[in-house]
């Protein structure tokens, strides 16, 4: 089934100045369109809106049958005829060639160019001669590798893209004929090539075959024709049969048939491989790999009409992902990794899409309102002409290379639209006379032509198109050209564009709530899709405005959802997720009252919100939200109302109001257990200790514990990636610690925590008041050997609490008092609270006159940053004078002297050091530190 909307995917509209009646043409790459007259090709420049100009125009050896462009390598391939022969030819280097008249090389394929003649190849078009046993038919390129395929009679020949190196600076576009495919029983009316894939097509017939390069069994493909397929001699006595019995009284139609994968091999054409070239082992082909085989029957009661029932327009549409460009730079070719791969072909009625990537399958079917001409696929549209309309059709690429991406995108945190949706067209546009239909990137090429319509080139007698061994490929001349003609260049409109039209269009459906809004919504969702997936032709600013459309495309879709009470609500939450909105903006877009004026919450929504309230977001609801949230779970799933609650997200609710919701429940079992503990953990948080009493004794507490197992977060809460015990588990560690311990312990048990976690919440939930000893301290301590051992853990434990974050020293200095200063463990604690005070410089009179020992400790661990400069300005000019006054400290004290004289000289210019040092010392002694401190600029 096909919906119809009226939007407008088409946009500026442009004359291609050509001076002859198009005969061919064919677009691609950046900017590069060609079409064919006679024995002409002009080609053109398309840059923009209304800026098709012309390039250059080159002459032929024929007229023109057949033309393909090839963006890598940025060649041109023709099949040309001249006096009944028909040739095949490429033209390389076409960009250079200026004006007709210019020079042009002639080479056969293969020929090697010696270096003097390098630099004539350089800026001269060449056209390379393909030489071929029999008549080509039909070509195709390979979009990814640039490789040539050419069809014949009753075989396909590959012609591999390559590059012959001239000199380090320059080398040439040359192929080199690597393959032939001989296929028996059927003749090739169109081909199409793509990494490897290859479909053919008769007028009622489609092959597609993948050529492998990995060697099945050790098997090795020569010179000589290997057979990849064994022809069921069945099959051809059949044949046989039918040639036979034909005669001009009557005719054999065969049966439709549809062969998908390896059945297709049973078709009964023979596939046999040849090598013929000599390139590199990994470009060879070593079998074929069948994938589709399907053969319609014609409509008997209209076979007079030949082309009511040939096929038309076969092609293979590659999604992939773009890697960086290849080492050689003049190979405009990039590494690219097929995501999907997609073939189309039509009758004139009805369009087949097949999807032939890792399985083959039908994904849609194209029912056209009129007969069409010709049709092209891109990865947004299907784009078909009828004698005088252009019809634009929805396209599910994009849906399945998504899966082919990532096969678990339909989950809780990403989402897609089905491949089964059912395709739409956006527009037909009224065309008078079209003939023909080409694309590339956002252009379609239109050839019109206002008069009768010529004879079709291939009329043949409609016995003979019945029969596979009747179909005839030799292409007619057309007939001569007649006035009323124009190609036109129609751009497509950019997807943003079209996807706001399309969002503005599903607002007519939004409040009928009907599946139109969403499919609507979902082709839009596809469009952006697409257009992402093609980032080989977005600017930086176009992929930030698509990602923005995307994200705003799943906003939109989650609404849908989460309005609508149908099987797909759960939607709402991948869609939603993707969106990036937050649960603040989710719950602003949501509709609250129904038309009665009553309130009803569609299961979508309270789907969305049960499993983001049941995650660990950072994102706290405002009282007023958390109260609707109540509100809404308590009319639609009023069992959740507790796990609810008990979410990070839900910490601004008003404790009345939960308390309000939670006592009109209907418990029973364990949600009684859950219930009690929720209104208690409410009755903590708004200091009611009486309710909060009586909740906690209403059940024993080994039911208490299976109550925490059934809703952790009572207890624990992750913020921010942290374990966090909440309010009523710090309560619980003052009041019944033993409930405590069990719960967690049993949390951890019924793996609802980790070991760790259960570690790492005994203690952010254990006294934090202690802090790490200062290092100065201990060699303080160990100065003294006489120290009682009796009160060395009390002497560490009040040292940690003053070395701790918790006490303020100006307030408990008053308890300190009873500790005398004579005992070393005394003067420790009072040294700790005036360094805790700031009062440095007396702490370093105290230490070098009490315990020298430490006093370079001491300074290493406080004299930082600001008080960098006691180290100068204090400590050394007290170790200088208790040096001259001597004494039996006085190695200790010169020693210090040393440690505080290369802090100085680090720290210090020479003139400040200078400054610093005593007048009257020995200046041997302060010599090394001075040349330190001179050399140490040069040094850094």
């Amino acid at each position: 089934m096909v919906q119809l909307y009226n939007l407008h995917p088409f946009g500026s509209q442009q004359v291609v100045p050509c001076k002859l009646e198009p005969e061919r043409f064919c677009g691609g790459g950046r900017d590069a369109l060609f079409v064919a007259a006679g024995c002409k090709v002009e080609a053109f420049a398309v840059t923009g809106q209304e800026l098709c100009q012309p390039r250059c125009a080159f002459s032929t050896l024929g007229r023109v049958l057949c033309l393909a462009y090839s963006e890598a390598g940025d060649y041109l391939a023709t099949i040309e005829e001249k006096n009944k022969a028909t040739f095949l030819r490429a033209y390389v280097n076409w960009r250079s060639k200026r004006t007709e008249n210019c020079r042009v090389c002639i080479r056969m394929v293969g020929h090697n160019v010696e270096a003097p003649f390098s630099e004539t190849y350089k800026d001269q078009m060449s056209i390379v001669e393909m030489p071929l046993s029999e008549a080509p038919l039909c070509i195709s390129c390979c979009p990814v590798k640039g490789d040539l395929l050419v069809g014949c009679s009753n075989k396909l020949v590959l012609f591999s893209l390559k590059y012959q190196i001239i000199n380090e600076e320059f080398s040439i576009l040359d192929f080199e004929r690597s393959l032939i495919i001989h296929i028996d029983n059927i003749i090739p009316v169109e081909i199409s090539f793509c990494v490897g894939y290859v479909a053919l097509m008769s007028d009622l017939e489609v092959l597609i075959l993948k050529l492998e390069s990995d060697p099945k069994n050790g098997e090795s493909v020569n010179h000589q024709p290997h057979k990849t397929n064994n022809s069921m001699k069945q099959t051809e006595d059949v044949n046989n049969e039918t040639l036979q019995l034909e005669s001009d009284d009557f005719v054999i139609c065969q049966k439709p048939m549809e062969l998908l994968g390896e059945k297709s091999s049973q078709s009964g054409i023979s596939v046999t491989l040849e090598s013929t070239g000599l390139a590199d082992e990994k470009t060879n082909y070593y079998h074929v790999q069948h994938l589709l085989y399907k053969r319609f029957a014609p409509d008997i009661s209209s076979y007079v009409f030949s082309d009511d029932i040939k096929l038309h327009s076969l092609q293979l549409l590659p999604i992939y992902q773009t890697g960086s460009l290849t080492s050689d730079r003049k190979n405009l070719s990039q590494e690219k990794e097929l995501l999907s791969l997609f073939c189309f072909f039509s009758l004139p009625h009805v369009g087949y899409l097949y999807m032939v990537v890792k399985s083959v399958e039908l994904m849609s079917v194209y029912q056209y309102p009129e007969k069409s001409q010709q049709a092209v696929l891109t990865p947004q549209f299907l784009h078909v002409i009828a004698s005088n309309n252009l019809q634009c059709f929805t396209v599910r690429c994009s849906a399945a290379a998504a899966r082919e991406e990532d096969p678990y995108v339909d989950t809780t945190l990403k989402a897609c639209p089905p491949v089964s949706m059912d395709v739409c067209a956006l527009r037909i546009q009224l065309f008078i006379g079209l003939k023909a239909i080409c694309h590339f990137k956002n252009h379609l090429i239109l050839l019109t032509k206002a008069d009768p319509e010529a004879v079709p080139e291939r009329r043949e007698s409609p016995k003979r198109l019945l029969s596979r061994k009747g179909t005839s490929g030799k292409l007619k001349t057309p007939p001569v050209a007649e006035a009323g003609w124009n190609l036109y260049i129609v751009d497509t409109i950019s997807p943003v564009q079209l996807y706001k039209e399309m969002v503005d269009y599903s607002n007519t459906y939004k409040t009928a709530k009907t599946q139109s809004c969403i499919h609507l919504l979902s082709e839009a969702h596809l469009l952006v899709r697409a257009a992402l997936m093609d980032a080989n032709n977005l600017e930086p600013g176009e992929k930030a405005e698509l990602l923005e459309a995307f994200k705003e495309s799943c906003g939109h879709l989650g609404d849908c959802y989460s309005r609508l009470d149908t099987q797909y609500s759960h939607l709402a939450l991948p869609y939603y997720k993707m969106s990036g909105l937050s649960m603040a903006e989710v719950l602003a877009r949501a509709d609250w009252l129904l038309e009665d004026g009553s309130q009803k919450y569609e299961r979508g929504l309270i789907f969305y919100l049960n499993h983001s309230l049941y995650e660990n977001l950072d994102e706290e609801l405002s009282e007023e939200l958390a109260a609707k949230v109540v509100q809404m779970f308590h009319v639609a799933e009023p069992k959740q109302l507790p796990h609810i609650l008990c979410s990070p997200s839900m910490k601004n609710i008003n404790p009345l109001t939960a308390i309000s919701h939670l006592s009109k429940l209907d418990t029973s079992g364990f949600s009684s257990i859950l219930v009690a503990l929720t209104k208690a953990a409410m009755a903590l948080k708004m200091g009611d200790l009486d309710m909060h009493r009586n909740e906690m004794k209403s059940h024993p507490e080994m039911k208490l514990v299976c109550g925490f197992i059934l809703e952790p977060r009572l207890l624990i809460q992750q913020r921010k990636g942290q374990i966090v015990p909440t309010e009523l588990a710090a309560h619980l560690k003052d009041t019944q610690p033993g409930l405590l311990v069990a719960s967690v312990l049993g949390l951890q048990k019924n793996n609802k925590i980790g070991v760790e976690e259960a570690d790492s919440f005994f203690k952010i939930n254990a006294c934090s008041h202690y802090g790490l000893v200062y290092p100065w301290v201990n060699v303080l301590i160990s100065s003294d050997s006489l120290v009682d051992k009796s009160y060395t853990e009390d002497l560490s434990k009040l040292q940690s609490l003053i070395c701790g974050p918790s006490f303020d020293i100006a307030s408990i200095i008053p308890f300190l008092e009873p500790l005398s200063e004579d005992t070393i463990a005394g003067l420790s604690v009072h040294v700790l609270c005036q360094t805790r005070l700031k009062e440095y410089e007396q702490c370093i009179d105290t230490l070098l006159e009490r315990c020298p020992e430490a006093i370079i400790p001491y300074a290493n661990h406080e004299l930082k940053e600001e008080n960098r400069t006691l180290w100068w300005k204090k400590l050394l000019p007290e170790l200088c004078h208790r040096i001259k006054c001597g004494g039996e400290k006085g190695q200790l004290y010169l020693s210090s002297l040393k440690e505080t004289l290369s802090v100085a000289a680090v720290e210090l210019e020479l003139r400040d050091f200078l400054n610093v040092l005593p007048e009257d010392g020995t200046a041997a002694f302060f010599l090394p530190y001075l040349l330190y401190c001179s050399r140490k600029k040069s040094l850094t």
